[in-house]
């Protein structure tokens, strides 16, 4: 096949993409006190459900993207619950599959004086089961973009090897590929996690690290000596939280972006999916990476607003009229 066939065909491919992003991974049930009491002070729980990779979907499906999420759930009243909310929200989950081998997951979070605690029941759950075989190259090659976290690799060696297998279609696809690593220390070590995390962030196409997972994944605190070791590395990356600032690494420079905090701070839990998904949600609409950068703070400052992972993710009209209010429209 000659040059210009290729690029015929790759542009044809980029034509037909029917998601913007792609994404799966672990989504669990969620219960929480109703009230300020403690888990085991007897009150009544709310349920919700959560999850970063899930979180991520409904938030770009918010914001009037085409997300798809998969995974395996417990085919309980758990999973058929979270299928049916994710399908709610409006994102594509053709690809879910409930299992009868394994229950889905949960967590209990609390908030007591002040301290969030959070309790996970995910050992040998439904997520964890998931194969490469779970994998459906045609629906990943549908994608912009594969959104991976560092929480799937951690649940389980095969769920390590799906992402792996994941990162590869997508790469003979000609699909980006988005990492954020998540790094989990419930799940596993540092030592076991170090080396993984930096595999796929090698891979990716946009890395979404925290400023406090760099410094552990580089074992540095060195600023300059982090700046150096993501310069070396092939993926456009924004790094959250560097002291009141976002960094932008485009491939040739570093730039910081002050981001104001939320007003009212209720649950820190999924401010940094929110964050993804403004990003991600800035590239698929068309902006510059900066005002991505800009779109991804606003999103992940009003998660923070509500409980719950994912309640209090933004919609679009929200975005656009609090931009208006700013004097500041993005197009």
């Amino acid at each position: 096949m000659n040059e210009a066939s290729q690029r015929d065909r790759h542009d044809t491919a980029q034509d037909e993409r029917s998601l913007d992003v792609v994404t799966f991974g672990e989504a669990m049930g969620l219960f929480y006190p109703q009230s300020a009491r403690g888990l085991g002070e007897g009150g009544p729980l709310l349920q919700s459900f959560g999850g970063a990779e899930s979180n991520v979907a409904i938030g770009l499906a918010r914001l009037g993207c085409r997300a798809g999420w998969f995974g395996l759930l417990g085919n309980d009243p758990i999973g058929r619950r979270i299928l049916r909310e994710l399908r709610g929200e409006g994102v594509d989950v053709s690809r879910v599959r409930l299992t009868d081998q394994a229950a889905t997951g949960l967590m209990l979070r609390e908030t007591v004086r002040g301290r969030l605690s959070v309790y996970y029941y995910r050992r040998n759950s439904a997520a964890s089961l998931l194969s490469p075989a779970d994998l459906d190259p045609e629906y990943v090659a549908r994608a912009r973009i594969l959104h991976i976290t560092g929480i799937t690799p951690a649940l389980s060696p095969s769920c390590r090897e799906t992402v792996r297998e994941a990162v590869r279609l997508a790469r003979q696809a000609g699909v980006k590929i988005s990492f954020d690593p998540n790094l989990r220390l419930k799940l596993w070590t540092l030592d076991e996690a170090r080396p993984v995390l930096l595999e796929l962030a090698q891979a990716a196409d946009y890395f979404l690290p925290g400023y406090e997972e760099l410094q552990m994944l580089f074992d540095t605190e060195d600023p300059a000596e982090i700046r150096a070791r993501i310069s070396k590395l092939p993926a456009i990356t924004v790094v959250k939280n560097v002291d009141g600032c976002n960094w932008l690494y485009d491939g040739r420079d570093f730039y910081a972006y002050p981001f104001s905090p939320a007003d009212r701070v209720v649950d820190t839990v999924g401010a940094g999916d929110g964050f993804a998904a403004g990003f991600l949600a800035g590239l698929c609409q068309g902006l510059r990476l900066n005002e991505a950068v800009e779109l991804a703070g606003l999103v992940g400052s009003l998660a923070v607003q509500a409980f719950g992972d994912w309640e209090a993710l933004p919609f679009r009209a929200e975005i656009e009229h609090i931009l208006r209010r700013a004097g500041h429209i993005e197009r």
